[in-house]
């Protein structure tokens, strides 16, 4: 009773420190913002955004065509060109309608008095998810789905490869059902259909294989430990529903090392940038996988060897 009483309250706390702490200090920090020009003509707009200390890592074009390309490529969220005629905005609000709306506020401010800042959204989110709800929506599906796989998997005793193609089976057919509700039924992704049905399998292979490689090396309490770095952890720390850069640190950087983020910045990677900067996060998604995997497939052979050494014992006697 004593247990069932002090630790519920624990866990509330908890999971409204990793849910709403991060949602309530949302604000730029090192976000990364082009300025393309005259180095002369850009110069007092990057003084007066560098007003703002910590909020934006300025990269400097040499003009509008090397911005964009440098916004379609997910080097920067977007970027500012100044013109004889005053500043112009690009924005990418596939890569975050948040970040695209907060960038064109940011400017507006940082223009002359009475001016209209014009916009271009070099790569607009899918007309069905403008704001990027459902996109953001998509990540605690994926992360239980995965946890679900790998503590079935753990618990049912399976083990070696067969604990290993049940988790590989089950990512492949979430990834396909993903796909068909997400791209086609809802138009939230709009990329190629094949890849995107391909990071959300590996999103979920990296969190069931997770899942079961810690269950392998810490039993039970593996389990535990997964689902807490997987839901209560990496879901609000991916930054899907806004960006890494928003949240405060160590959430943002942390959220990228662990699958729901990685697997949602992949998935945004793929399916409105043509696998621009996919490197990173698939890599951190593989790791998950192939190390978990890996962990489930040792902890068999263990068994295996123990079983062959105590057989001969027994033989012995």
């Amino acid at each position: 009773m004593l247990a069932v009483t002090v630790m519920v309250p624990l866990l509330a706390a908890l999971a409204l420190w990793a849910f709403a702490w991060p949602a309530a200090r949302m604000a730029p920090r090192d976000l990364p913002l082009g300025i393309a020009g005259p180095a002369a003509a850009a110069a007092p707009l990057e003084q007066r955004l560098a007003s703002h200390p910590g909020a934006f890592e300025i990269h400097r074009y040499a003009d509008e065509a090397a911005a964009r390309s440098a916004v379609e490529h997910r080097e920067v969220y977007g970027a500012v060109v100044v013109t004889p005629q005053g500043p112009r905005l690009l924005t990418a609000s596939a890569a975050s309608p948040v970040v695209a709306q907060l960038l064109a506020q940011a400017v507006t401010a940082q223009a002359p008095a009475g001016a209209v800042v014009p916009v271009t959204d070099v790569v607009p989110a899918p007309a069905a998810d403008a704001r990027g709800t459902g996109f953001g929506a998509s990540v605690l599906p994926l992360a239980l789905a995965g946890v679900a796989a790998g503590a079935l998997v753990s618990l049912a005793g399976l083990r070696g490869r067969r604990a290993v193609t049940a988790v590989l089976g089950a990512s492949a057919l979430v990834g396909l059902t993903g796909a068909a509700l997400a791209h086609s039924w809802l138009g939230v992704l709009t990329g190629n259909w094949w890849a995107e049905a391909g990071v959300l399998a590996l999103t979920v292979a990296a969190i069931a294989g997770g899942i079961a490689g810690l269950h392998a090396l810490l039993g039970k309490p593996g389990i535990g430990l997964g689902a807490f770095l997987v839901v209560l952890l990496g879901n609000p720390f991916s930054g899907a529903g806004g960006a890494p850069q928003l949240l405060p640190e160590p959430a943002g950087l942390l959220g990228q090392w662990l699958p729901p983020g990685a697997g949602s910045a992949l998935l945004r990677s793929v399916a409105y940038f043509d696998g621009a900067g996919a490197a990173g996060s698939a890599l951190v998604l593989s790791l998950w996988a192939v190390l978990g995997l890996a962990a489930v497939a040792l902890a068999a052979r263990g068994d295996g060897v123990r079983a062959a050494r105590a057989d001969r014992s027994a033989k012995a006697l």
